[in-house]
C-alpha cells in the first residue's frame, strides 16, 4: 500500500474504504461479511474507513467492527455531520454525540460538513457557531481534522475552499468529471494550499466499470493494455500528485484485493501515455451519448435567476451516458436541495446565458428539455417532499 501525507504530516493510505456499500442482509447490514473486508482492506494497508450519519447502519456497523478485532487506534474514521439537518447549535452537538455512539469510540479523526453544494450553507453553521465548536473539539482531541464533502459547481466550491482554514476536503472527481463539480480547477485550488483532497465516486459508482458503453469496453479489451475499467480509473485518478485518498465501496474480499493490489504499485507520474490516449478515446465514446455539448466551463454563469446550468445539462446527459436514474439523483443531490433553489422553471429567458457560451449552445430550449426530462411529475412531487424535509 502507498501512502501519502494529510496535512499534519500523518500517512493516509492512497485508497481509502468506501463504507456506504456495505451488503446488506436481512433488513440490515451483514457485519460479518463487511467485517472480513474491513480486515482484508486493515492486512493490505488500508487505513482510511470514510462513513456517514445518513449512511443507514453504516457507523453502528463500522463501530461494532473496529470494536470486535481491536482495531480502533490503528485506523482513521472520517463522518460527516448532517449539515442539511441542523438548524440550532444544540443539534451540531447531539450529531455528533450521536455519532460518538454509533462508532463506540470517542473522537474522530476526520470530521466533514456532509454534502456541501453553496457557501451559504457554510454561512449558516456560522451562524450557530460552527467555528467555535469545531475549535473546541479539536482543542480537545474529539476531531482531529476537520472538512467538508462537496458536490456543487466549481465556483462555490472555490468560495467555501477560502471560507475557513480546512484541514482537508472530499470531492467527486474521475475522468469523466474533469470539468464538472469541484473539478480539476478545485482539485489543484485545494492542493495549492495545502488542504489534501480525498475523492469520492472514482467509478461513478461503477458506472466506468459496469455502464461503459459497449465500443468503449471493446477498447480497453483489445488495447493490450491489460488493466481492467477499474484499475484505469483508478490509475488516472493515483497519476495525480494532488489527490491524496481515493474511496472506494468495497463490497467482496476480492475487490478488495484487487484494488489494494493497484494502490500498491499507482503513484504520481504512474499513468502511460498509451492509458492517457485510451482515456481520451473513451470520453470520446461516452460524449456520443451526450444530449448537450456543455463543457461545464461556466461562461453562462451566473444566471440572474439562479439557474445552475452546466449542473443541470451535467444531469440530463448522464441520464444518456449512464442511465437515467443515475441523472435523476445525481440532480437531487446537486441541484434540487440547495438552500436556494435553482431549478430549470426559474430561467425567464433573457438570452444572457447564450451571449457568451462558446458552445454556442441554445440554452434557453435545452433547459426547458432537460427539465422535462429531469423532473417527471412522481420526481417533481418527490422533489417537493425533500425540500420540505431537509430544507425546512
Amino acid at each position: 500500500m502507498l501512502y501519502r501525507n494529510d496535512r499534519h504530516g500523518e500517512p493516509i493510505s492512497v485508497l481509502g474504504f468506501g463504507c456506504m456499500r456495505f451488503t446488506r442482509k436481512g433488513g440490515g447490514i451483514d457485519t460479518d461479511k463487511a467485517g472480513k473486508e474491513i480486515m482484508h482492506a486493515y492486512e493490505k494497508g488500508v487505513n482510511y474507513f470514510d462513513t456517514a450519519y445518513l449512511y443507514q447502519g453504516s457507523e453502528a456497523a463500522l463501530g461494532e467492527i473496529l470494536e470486535k478485532y481491536g482495531i480502533r487506534k490503528n485506523v482513521n474514521i472520517a463522518t460527516k455531520l448532517p449539515q442539511y439537518m441542523v438548524k440550532s447549535a444544540s443539534a451540531i452537538e447531539r450529531y455528533f454525540n450521536e455519532e460518538l455512539s454509533r462508532l463506540r469510540t470517542d473522537y474522530i479523526d476526520y470530521y466533514l460538513m456532509h454534502h456541501m453544494t453553496d457557501l451559504g450553507q457554510w454561512e449558516s453553521l456560522k451562524r450557530l457557531g460552527i467555528e467555535k465548536w469545531a475549535e473546541e473539539k479539536k482543542k480537545s482531541g474529539q476531531i482531529r481534522n476537520i472538512g467538508f464533502s462537496y458536490h456543487g459547481g466549481t465556483e462555490e466550491f472555490l468560495k467555501i475552499l477560502d471560507a475557513y482554514d480546512w484541514d482537508f476536503c472530499q470531492i467527486q472527481y474521475n475522468y469523466m468529471d474533469v470539468d464538472t463539480q469541484a473539478g480539476e480547477k478545485g482539485l489543484k485550488a485545494a492542493y495549492e494550499k495545502g488542504i489534501p483532497v480525498i475523492i469520492m465516486e472514482p467509478l461513478r459508482g461503477g458506472k466506468l466499470v459496469d455502464m461503459l458503453p459497449k465500443k468503449a469496453k471493446q477498447l480497453i479489451a483489445d488495447s493490450g493494455i491489460g488493466r481492467s475499467p477499474a484499475e484505469i480509473a483508478f490509475r488516472w485518478l493515483w497519476d495525480q500528485k494532488e489527490v491524496t485518498c481515493v474511496l472506494s465501496g468495497m463490497n467482496s474480499e476480492e475487490m478488495v484485493e484487487q484494488n489494494c493490489l493497484t494502490a500498491s504499485e499507482a503513484d504520481a507520474g504512474c499513468f502511460t501515455d498509451k492509458e492517457r490516449e485510451m482515456v481520451e478515446s473513451i470520453r470520446g465514446l461516452i460524449a456520443e451519448t451526450t444530449k448537450v455539448g456543455c463543457t461545464g466551463c461556466g461562461y453562462c454563469m451566473p444566471c440572474p435567476k439562479g439557474v445552475d446550468i452546466p449542473a443541470i445539462f451535467r444531469c440530463y446527459n448522464r441520464m444518456y451516458s449512464e442511465d437515467k436514474a443515475s441523472g435523476r439523483f445525481e440532480y437531487v443531490q446537486s441541484v434540487t436541495l440547495r438552500k436556494e433553489p435553482s431549478f430549470a422553471t426559474q430561467c425567464i429567458e433573457c438570452g444572457k446565458c447564450e451571449k457568451h457560451c462558446p458552445q454556442n449552445i441554445p440554452i434557453r430550449e435545452k433547459l426547458k428539455e432537460a427539465d422535462k426530462a429531469l423532473r417527471p411529475l412522481p420526481q417533481r412531487i418527490k422533489i417537493a417532499a425533500m425540500r420540505g424535509f431537509m430544507l425546512r
